[in-house]
């Protein structure tokens, strides 16, 4: 189980103490100063944790980063009054204001910045200098983690205030913005080093900490979003020239033909269900899983717990507060739903349908939890997001809405997407239809071909998608690349940012939305299509805070805002 997460909580607790009066400084509040503090490798490894613990808090990944990347056209929150929090940011209506924005940008910020005294201190180590084992892989590690905070800044706020040196005073805390250009090549720096100095995963490593599979797979990931469309400060959306996207997807191959050479990662033996059992049960396995983000606590309080289950799984009844907390399932609020028109899309045979959406919820009834999944109890506006459930859990809960679930970010599956989705740029289709359809064939999906490629992407079996040309092989691949990251990868993070880059956000959300508006009980459950503004929410709000604060910024925000 997952002992290094009460480990990581525990180390940087004792190094750091967490403050954000100024969003771009944090202070370590001991007696540690950054010169005094790296005498021992022991003291090296324990900087290093620290960064891992700001991924683990709930009003970072553990919450917050649910709302992210919602709405996208698989998934909405329930309701559609304001909160300045989850609601106004998966429905377009959110303001620089908004709370959980606010925290996000602090986090990644804090998450950057002890990185870099992580990095630095490292350095100065007469360890480092004669290239001892001990430290080298430690600031791979702690560069991964500066990329994994700066490619989020990049993909959510566009251009932003980077730097690469530790914050210790005040006059360093605010820095103007960087172009997402240069933040990108910083970002590319940081994964090769951490990929030639960080092991492969193994049947020994836990995916709870960075590997090489982990930064070649983010390395991957960074390269097509880079490739792709992204808006500008001047409103403009643009991509890259053609010869530098064709730089980008040979590099995407080049990492790819890394895995194969190294041959560990593959799919989970078990199948596409047991992998996310799994994940809600809390067995860690490195075969498919590359990198996770680890949460736990011992009594579930709030600090280092998730919510991974309860708000975005399927609704389960709070328990009579005298029922044995070690003998039943604790409460899911469920805020999120699925959009329903996906559980059509799959073919029968798929196994991933009912993993992605969930059509039933547990009511408490004669002390007991029961299932109910009669339709006239759970319509369709009460599907929900499957992946993570309350019931794959160990039975017992220490809180009522906490667990301990880890976030799974980067898996094998996707590797092999994105490996498709360049092969097929670069004009090798017969390699991308084989990458893709190997998705599919461990899942239970028929395999793709051109002969059957309008039963299986064309209406009435899914929606005609009237914004990708697919008049070509290329084009049709890419047809089946947007359903295949949809049925394959939902909710776990990336679907929104594949919609932005491939410049099809817009259109999607019309889409789905008005072909579900009209079906649905409730009006204006996925209102996201109704609100979404071309131009400006490819972007979230720089905080109003950072605005005010931040002289350097000069008080221009992001477009439309």
């Amino acid at each position: 189980m997952k002992t290094y997460t009460y480990l990581c909580t525990l180390a940087a607790t004792m190094l750091f103490s967490t403050s954000c009066q100024d969003l771009l400084k944090e202070q370590p509040d001991s007696y540690y100063e950054k010169e005094n503090f790296f005498q021992a490798v022991s003291n090296a490894e324990m900087a290093v944790t620290g960064i891992y613990d700001v991924m683990a808090k709930l009003d970072h990944y553990g919450q917050y980063e649910m709302a992210m990347p919602c709405s996208d056209d698989t998934y909405f929150i329930d309701g559609t009054g304001s909160d300045n929090t989850r609601r106004d940011i998966a429905h377009y209506t959110i303001s620089s204001s908004n709370d959980w924005i606010e925290s996000v940008w602090q986090y990644k910020y804090q998450g950057i910045d002890r990185a870099n005294y992580a990095i630095q201190g490292i350095e100065q180590m007469p360890e480092y200098a004669a290239n001892d084992s001990r430290v080298i892989p430690l600031v791979a590690q702690a560069r991964f983690l500066r990329a994994f905070f700066a490619f989020d800044l990049v993909r959510y706020f566009g251009d932003v205030p980077f730097k690469t040196t530790y914050t210790a005073n005040h006059e360093d805390a605010f820095q103007p913005r960087s172009n997402r250009e240069v933040i990108y090549d910083q970002i590319i720096a940081d994964l090769d080093y951490a990929k030639n100095n960080l092991p492969w995963g193994s049947s020994g490593s836990s995916p709870e900490r960075a590997t090489q599979g982990a930064a070649r797979a983010l390395l991957m990931r960074v390269y097509l979003q880079r490739a792709g469309y992204s808006l500008q400060l001047d409103g403009r959306t643009t991509r890259p020239a053609d010869d530098k996207r064709k730089a980008y997807f040979e590099a995407v191959i080049n990492e790819w033909q890394a895995f194969q050479t190294n041959g560990y990662h593959t799919f989970d033996a078990e199948g596409y269900q047991a992998l996310f059992k799994r994940f809600s049960f809390g067995s860690l396995n490195s075969t498919e899983s590359l990198f996770e983000i680890a949460f736990y606590t011992p009594d579930g309080s709030r600090e280092d717990a998730g919510n991974w289950g309860t708000y975005n799984g399927p609704k389960v009844a709070e328990p009579d507060k005298s029922a044995d907390k070690s003998a039943v399932m604790g409460r899911a609020n469920a805020f999120f739903r699925a959009v329903p028109e996906w559980r059509g899309f799959f073919e029968p045979t798929d196994a991933r349908r009912d993993v992605m959406i969930c059509t039933y919820q547990y009511e408490w009834k004669n002390g007991k939890h029961v299932k109910k999944e009669n339709a006239m109890d759970v319509t369709k506006e009460q599907w929900y997001p499957g992946k993570w459930r309350r019931e794959w859990m160990p039975i017992g809960y220490k809180e009522p809405n906490n667990t301990d679930v880890n976030y799974c970010v980067l898996r094998y599956a996707d590797v092999v997407l994105m490996a498709a989705e360049a092969y097929n740029e670069l004009g090798s289709t017969t390699q991308a239809w084989a990458l893709l359809n190997s998705v599919r064939s461990r899942s239970g999906a028929t395999p793709i071909t051109m002969a059957n490629y309008a039963n299986l992407l064309k209406a009435p079996r899914v929606y005609n998608l009237p914004y990708i040309d697919d008049t070509d092989e290329k084009g049709k691949f890419r047809t089946a690349l947007y359903w295949e990251r949809g049925f394959e990868l939902a909710f776990e993070g990336q679907r929104k940012y594949d919609l932005i880059r491939w410049n099809v956000l817009a259109d999607a959300l019309t889409l789905f939305g008005e072909n579900i508006a009209p079906k649905l009980k409730k009006a204006n459950i996925y209102p996201a299509y109704l609100n979404f503004t071309k131009g400006k929410h490819e972007l979230f709000p720089i905080p109003l805070d950072e605005i005010q604060l931040n002289k350097k910024l000069e008080g221009i925000q992001n477009p439309g805002y």
